[in-house]
């Protein structure tokens, strides 16, 4: 299994992100198994206000005390209900909103963090200013603390790459609710990387990503 990688972010001394781990596979459609993607339902569009992704980074070795976290806003965003249960639905983050939430008291190393994440070191936002997950099976699960399996492809500065999320889902009153468990993805596969090689050594590939989405019935 070759490593490439994913989305999203992080740190300073090191600095890492969103991203997603796979190898060579390729993106994924709906498969019409038992749970078959459709755009048949009602559209629900993206509560942007209320939907994020939220990022955790590391140096080569994890804990609290060498990590940075953060957030990036969505753009824009749809989902379709059909019978009450989701059936499609696809996410476009803004990644010129990437920003670290635990530097927010000490301006001059949040300016010089986001900077550094937002070059062509990493996310280059300049040339790929969103990224994109678009779901292309959605399964129930009675498995665990999360009652959907949701499979789909993970687009980011131009790589496509099949992940899937374990998530909570909530379709009621008119609003869907989406929460995925936190999930460690490889940035190198999606070509997030120090353009130093030597400085990789320090900054752990795996970044921890979750979503979090809210999407209101469509009038």
């Amino acid at each position: 299994m070759k490593k490439k990688l994913f989305l999203l972010v992080i740190p300073t001394i090191f600095t890492a992100v969103l991203l997603f781990s796979c190898n060579k596979e390729k993106p994924v459609t709906g498969n019409g198994n038992e749970v078959t993607t459709t755009k048949e339902g009602k559209e629900f569009v993206l509560d942007t206000l209320n939907s994020k992704v939220e990022w955790k980074g590391y140096k080569v070795f994890k804990s609290e005390s060498t990590s940075h976290f953060g957030n990036i806003k969505f753009e824009s965003g749809d989902v379709t209900v059909k019978e009450g249960h989701l059936e499609s639905g696809k996410f476009v983050a803004d990644m010129t909103s990437l920003t670290s939430v635990d530097l927010k008291d000490d301006a001059e190393q949040l300016g010089k963090l986001n900077g550094h994440l937002k070059s062509n070191d990493f996310f280059d936002v300049e040339k790929f200013p969103t990224a994109s997950y678009e779901i292309t099976k959605v399964t129930p699960s009675a498995e665990g603390d999360y009652n959907t399996l949701l499979d789909g492809n993970l687009t980011i500065k131009g790589i496509t790459k099949p992940v899937q999320f374990k998530a909570n889902i909530s379709v009621k009153e008119g609003t869907v609710s989406i929460a995925t468990e936190p999930k460690d993805i490889k940035r190198e596969e999606f070509g997030v990387k120090f353009q130093t090689p030597a400085a990789n050594g320090v900054i752990s590939d795996e970044v921890t990503l979750q979503i979090n989405v809210k999407a209101m019935e469509k009038k």
